[in-house]
């Protein structure tokens, strides 16, 4: 029985190819959007999930109140984690993570600037990297161990085995090979091309034992059987007891709280010192957008199929007179849409192989489709098979509801001028292609609006270095031949690239200040000199600081205008600042400039003469020079000053732009979506049309007999579609208006909901409608009446 329904559906098809190709075509679009997002999500909700011990592994996270509001982040002091082991019982095991260090690599010849992280032995205990070869029980048990990565042992010695081997670390450290680990899957928040010890962290300087300095991550794994709010109830005022308070004698309300790891990157924001946003925000807007799109593309099959209704209904008729019951008849037209889903879901997979490296950029994945998982094709056909079965059930249904007298007679049920069932369908595909396109335009009026924003620094020209080897001892003379080289115009060197912060701070102190004062969090930044001159920074009040010129500049301190505001001064200028275990002199105040997200509001922010740190050197081109000529003079100079390393930088301008990412690519795949839903959408309305044309083929014909014009068939066959599209803006636009306005909620610099914007939404659905209506009503509008009116 199955076999001769796969035959007669296979027929149909064969029979009718204009309306497979269309069907299948707007399907398989639909299914491979679908699929898309379906990939991008299935990694999102991946990360991170694939450690055996996952279930007991948490980071250490810390909630306090600023600013009238309490926060939570993510890094705690360096000696959080042995502290925590010691004390607790409940813990199995705890390892530190350092990441985001960059180091000089050196194995012979061979030079690399490597991604490096800092790790406790724990680390191989808790987190489940598969070990290819190499000590298996304790890779890093000290300094001088290193275990690599199998990319990078294969970059660093070739085909030779590396266990045993030594590598020199910032040409300084040397290491031994202990273990090479696979390298970190794409479902894997943690990325490093090698390990090494925290006791070689040591080594470099780069521990400390202050319990202020938040500048880790620490995680835990806990015993069996202890349970997730008994920990935390125990650590809670853990760090109440040992924070130093200093001079500042501020009270510590700090609480401990421990996260599951394998939730930090879908809840990566905190709201009221709880994470319980981020990153799932966008598995909830698109999981909806794939639903979106996959329900257009079975209201469109469901469409199409209906407008085949006079063509089926004698086929119909027939089968019901030779015995066939409407049971039979639905399981046959849902075969066939079984079929036709089977089909569309072949090309869907093509279509999503080509679009994948697209896809890829914009969400910076690496995706992939592994066609020769059976655990894949077994979801593909559980998907098409529940498509085929949603899509075709109505067609089914309807179909099989021909009454045979009627339909062997030619007598079709009449169209309808009021709303049905195929008309909702329209109004739905609509709405939804209107919302997204709604949404779309908002997104990127949003990501316009924050860039023509006053970023507070002149980005142009501007060109930062990080300090590496020995650029920071030799940075005196390596500042003087850039100035005097004509390629430059100015330099500084600062904390940290203008458009990162690296620290902020809190605990300052000012004449007039109350308590509630030291509760101020600031962010932090540094200069030497010039900082007004190279960064492009707009000075309100006073002067720049400038150590060159002004010896006491060593306690010098800039404030922003959002700074000033807080702190309440009114004659900033001379003011003295104590903070950070020193008295620091207010010499001038600098408009905000965006360091963080630039879709929020402007953060204090206190700029320190040169008793801070340094991370960055920054340095205007010389516009009156080529570019290109600019960079090759500074790199003769910075390889002269730094010999072991290559010379590498950033254009300020890429990395600014580099903060709309995450919102242009939501802007762009929401437009692409939006595309095409509204494409899709458009096949059923043709299907609809040239439904009702072949109700209304006599009508038509009776019509042009009594001087119809094709203008008057035409709009009279059109008019009942834009109806339709009428209502599905007036439905969608207050549903896209609520959607965004949540949506923009998010961000503290935004733009207000303009009219205009549905305006514009609806317009673009008319126009598309009208152009695909025209077509199939003006070929009804001139058929001869003669064809229709003849009897059969």
């Amino acid at each position: 029985m199955i076999k001769n329904y796969l035959k007669i559906a296979w027929r149909n098809l064969r029979k009718s190819k204009s309306f497979s190709i269309i069907n299948i075509l707007g399907l398989a679009i639909g299914m491979a959007g679908a699929l898309l997002i379906a990939l991008w999500l299935q990694n999102m909700l991946s990360m991170d999930r694939f450690h055996a011990k996952s279930d007991r592994l948490y980071i250490i996270s810390n909630r306090d109140t600023y600013q009238g509001e309490l926060q939570a982040w993510l890094n705690t002091p360096k000696i959080m984690g042995p502290t925590l082991k010691n004390d607790f019982p409940e813990i199995e095991s705890f390892t530190r993570i350092d990441q985001g260090h960059e180091f000089l690599t050196t194995n012979k010849e061979k030079k690399l600037v490597s991604k490096v992280a800092f790790v406790d032995p724990g680390f191989f205990n808790m987190f489940s990297y598969e070990l290819l070869r190499g000590d298996k029980v304790n890779p890093l048990a000290d300094a001088n161990s290193v275990v690599l990565t199998e990319k990078y042992a294969q970059a660093l010695f070739g085909d030779e085995d590396p266990l045993g081997k030594s590598l020199e670390i910032e040409s300084t450290h040397p290491v031994l090979v202990k273990a090479v680990i696979k390298d970190p899957s794409s479902v894997s928040s943690l990325q490093f091309d090698y390990l090494v010890s925290w006791d070689l962290a040591k080594k470099m300087g780069y521990v400390d034992e202050n319990w202020s300095n938040n500048s880790t991550y620490t995680y835990v794994l806990l015993t069996e059987g202890t349970t997730l709010s008994h920990f935390n109830n125990n650590i809670r005022l853990f760090s109440q007891n040992h924070i130093n308070v200093g001079d500042n004698d501020i009270k510590s309300t700090n609480e401990l709280f421990a996260f599951p790891y394998k939730d930090t990157y879908l809840y990566d924001v905190s709201e009221q010192g709880n994470y319980t946003t981020g990153r799932i925000r966008l598995v909830h807007l698109f999981s909806w957008i794939g639903v979106f799109i996959l329900l257009v593309a079975c209201i469109n099959f469901m469409n199409l199929s209906t407008a085949r209704s006079e063509r089926r209904a004698k086929e119909v008729g027939v089968r019901k007179v030779v015995g066939a019951t409407r049971k039979s008849l639905i399981l046959q037209f849902i075969i066939e849409s079984v079929l036709i889903s089977f089909c569309a879901a072949v090309l869907a997979v093509s279509l999503v192989v080509i679009a994948l490296p697209f896809f890829n950029n914009l969400v910076e994945k690496n995706l992939t489709i592994a066609l020769l998982s059976g655990y894949n094709w077994l979801f593909l056909t559980i998907f098409s098979l529940l498509t085929g079965i949603v899509a075709g059930s109505y067609p089914a249904f309807f179909l099989s509801s021909f009454k045979p007298l009627h339909t062997l007679k030619g007598k079709m049920m009449a169209y309808s001028k009021g709303l049905n069932i195929r008309s909702l369908l329209v109004i739905i595909q609509f709405s939804l292609a209107i919302i997204l396109t709604i949404s779309t335009i908002i997104v990127f009026q949003q990501i316009q609006h924050t860039k023509d924003r006053d970023r507070g620094y002149n980005v142009n020209g501007l060109v930062t270095t990080k300090f590496s080897g020995d650029l920071y001892k030799n940075y005196e003379s390596l500042r003087q031949e850039l100035l005097a080289s004509n390629a430059v115009t100015s330099v500084s060197k600062n904390m940290s690239p203008v458009t990162s912060r690296y620290s902020n701070g809190w605990g300052f102190s000012w004449e007039g200040s109350a308590e509630s004062d030291k509760r101020i969090s600031f962010n932090r930044f540094s200069t030497d000199a010039d900082a007004v001159k190279t960064l492009g920074f707009t000075l309100v009040d006073g002067r720049d600081i400038n150590i060159y010129k002004y010896a006491t500049d060593s306690n010098a301190m800039l404030l922003t205008e959002t700074a000033v505001q807080k702190m309440r001064l009114e004659n900033p200028i001379g003011q003295t600042i104590q903070g950070d275990g020193q008295n620091w002199t207010v010499v001038g105040v600098i408009k905000d400039f965006i360091v963080e997200s630039p879709f929020d509001s402007p953060y204090p922010m206190v700029v320190f003469g040169p008793q801070s740190w340094f991370s960055n050197i920054h340095y205007r081109l010389n516009t009156d020079n080529n570019t290109s000529d600019n960079l090759k003079t500074i790199e003769t100079i910075f390889n002269k000053f730094n010999t072991e390393y290559p010379f590498e930088f950033s254009f300020i301008d890429k990395s600014f732009e580099d903060k709309f990412k995450e919102a242009k690519s939501i802007g762009t795949i929401s437009m692409l979506f939006a595309g095409l839903t509204i494409f899709i959408s458009c096949l059923g309305l043709l299907a609809l049309i040239t439904y009702m044309a072949e109700t209304r083929m006599k009508e038509i014909a009776v019509r042009k007999v009594l001087g119809a014009s094709i203008l008057q068939v035409t709009s009279l066959l059109s008019i009942d579609f834009i109806k339709l599209v009428l209502i599905a803006i007036l439905i969608a636009s207050p549903v896209a208006w609520w959607a965004m306005e949540t949506w923009l909620q998010d961000y503290s610099y935004r733009i207000e909901i303009q009219w205009y914007y549905f305006i514009l939404a609806g317009l673009t659905a008319v126009f598309i409608s009208m152009v695909t209506i025209s077509y199939q009503s003006i070929k009804a509008a001139r058929a001869n009446p003669v064809d229709s009116l003849r009897d059969e």
